[in-house]
């Protein structure tokens, strides 16, 4: 059966649109999802599900959690060999003092407008590196991410899509909890 992970977008951020994940694996297990696991608070969720586009699966899951919770949450789904992909093809190398603590991935929510995507490839900023592709962003941030300019909110306004930003770390864990 197909293995899909799913980033729920702006949940337990600031006290914010509070889910706890216990509560979510049980909705997403009534929903007809199999070997629900979750990592950490954040809305990284490994399922397996039968034959359904990624599309229809976000859907499904949306429309529970409005059911269940009365919260409005974006939702990205990636196969496991999508996810696979986007880690293996990390394009910046390594630095010894840094290892993976500064480095994100920028998964967007629909293909942006191409002319957007230029005039974003155009730009630079200091002690910060990105590579764009179509549906996901490379991010690295020399000084962290907390002071980066280049955060989700920054791409989501250049390129007006709806992205969620993940940490190397976390996609790691999340690729192990769904291999």
């Amino acid at each position: 059966m197909p293995i899909f992970v799913a980033f729920l977008r702006g949940i337990n951020v600031s006290g914010q649109k509070k889910i706890k994940m216990a509560e979510l694996r049980q909705l997403l297990e009534d929903s007809g999802f199999l070997n629900v696991k979750s990592y950490l608070q954040s809305g990284n969720v490994v399922f397996e599900f039968e034959g359904v586009a990624t599309e229809i699966i976000e859907g499904k899951i949306k429309d529970a959690i409005v059911g269940s919770f009365r919260l409005e949450v974006e939702v990205l789904v990636k196969t496991l060999s999508q996810l696979t992909e986007i880690v293996k093809n990390w394009p910046f190398e390594e630095e010894e003092e840094q290892g993976l603590t500064k480095n994100y991935f920028v998964l967007l929510h629909t293909i942006p407008n191409l002319g957007l995507a230029q005039e974003l490839t155009g730009k630079s900023f200091p002690n910060e590196q990105f590579l764009m592709t179509d549906q996901y962003i490379y991010l690295k941030c020399h000084n962290g991410y907390g002071r980066a300019k280049c955060n989700n909110n920054f791409f989501e306004r250049q390129l007006k899509v709806i992205a969620t930003t993940r940490n190397f770390t976390t996609m790691e864990r999340v690729l192990a909890l769904a291999e």
